[in-house]
C-alpha cells in the first residue's frame, strides 16, 4: 500500500509542478491571469520593491537549499527517499505560488515596443526559450527530473540508479541549456516594467549562483565534468563541436 502511496504522490506532485509552469508562463506574458507580472501598480513603490525582493529570496533558498546534497541526506531521514525529488518539486511550486499570490506590480516602463513585428520577434523568443528548457529537460530524462521516475521504480520494486553522467545534443554546444532557457523566458519580453526588470535580473543572478553551486556538485559526483566544463561553454551556446564529447548527456541542471 504504501508503494501506491508514493507513487500517487509523485504523480499529484508532477502534476502540480507542470501546472504551476503553464500559470508561470502566463504570469510573465501577462495573458489570463488576475495579477501578472507588469500589472497596474497597487501600493507604494518602495513596498512593492521590498515585497518583491523577499518573495525573489524566498523561492531562491527554497530552490538551492533543497537541491543541495546535504540537506537531502538529511531530509531523506523525514520523507521516503523516493518521493525526495517529488517533495522538492512540490515546495519549489508553493514557492512560486507565494510569489503570484503577493506579487506587488511597480509600474514605470522600462522599454516598450509596439512595432508588431518587434513585439511578434520578442514573443517569438520568449516561446523558443521555452521549447529549449523542454527539449533540454527530455535530454537529460525529464521524468527524473520531476521525481516521476523515483516514484514509479519504487512501485515496481526497481533499485533507483543515478542517471550518467554523457553529453548529447544541446548539450554539446551549452553546459546549461536550461537555465539558458529560463534567461530568455525572464528577458524576452515586448514590455518591460519595473517589477518585470527586478524579477529578471534576480532570477539572473540565482541562475549565475545556482550554476556554481551545481557545478561544484557535478565535478564530485562526476570526475569527468571538469574536462567537460572546460570545453563548452556555460550558458552562450558553441557551434564547435569537441571531439572529447561526442557522446552523451550531462546530468541534470
Amino acid at each position: 500500500m504504501k508503494r501506491f502511496v508514493i507513487f500517487a504522490y509523485g504523480v499529484i506532485c508532477y502534476v502540480l509542478s507542470v501546472a504551476t509552469l503553464l500559470y508561470t508562463a502566463a504570469f510573465l506574458i501577462n495573458f489570463g491571469v488576475p495579477k501578472s507580472i507588469d500589472s497596474a501598480p497597487e501600493g507604494p513603490f518602495m513596498t512593492a520593491l521590498a515585497i518583491n525582493v523577499a518573495l525573489l529570496a524566498l523561492f531562491s533558498v527554497q530552490h538551492s537549499v533543497m537541491a543541495r546534497p546535504t540537506f537531502k541526506r538529511w531530509w531523506t531521514r523525514i520523507v521516503p527517499e523516493p518521493a525526495e525529488r517529488s517533495t522538492y518539486m512540490l515546495f519549489s511550486s508553493a514557492a512560486l505560488v507565494v510569489l503570484f499570490a503577493f506579487w506587488q506590480p511597480m509600474g514605470v516602463v522600462v522599454w516598450n515596443f509596439e512595432a508588431p513585428v518587434a513585439r511578434m520577434m520578442l514573443y517569438g523568443v520568449f516561446a523558443f526559450g521555452w521549447v529549449v528548457l523542454l527539449f533540454a529537460s527530455f535530454l537529460i530524462n525529464h521524468f527524473d527530473l520531476f521525481g516521476l521516475r523515483q516514484v514509479w521504480l519504487q512501485l515496481l520494486r526497481s533499485p533507483y540508479r543515478p542517471l550518467p553522467f554523457k553529453v548529447t545534443a544541446l548539450y554539446r554546444y551549452v553546459r546549461h541549456p536550461i537555465y539558458l532557457g529560463w534567461l530568455l523566458i525572464f528577458w524576452a519580453t515586448p514590455t518591460m516594467t519595473v517589477a518585470h526588470l527586478v524579477f529578471a535580473v534576480a532570477t539572473s543572478m540565482y541562475i549565475l549562483i545556482a550554476i556554481w553551486f551545481e557545478e561544484r556538485n557535478l565535478v564530485a559526483a562526476h570526475p569527468e565534468y571538469e574536462g567537460y566544463r572546460r570545453q563548452v561553454p556555460m550558458l552562450v551556446p558553441s557551434i564547435k563541436r569537441r571531439e572529447a564529447i561526442n557522446d552523451g548527456l550531462v546530468a541534470r541542471s
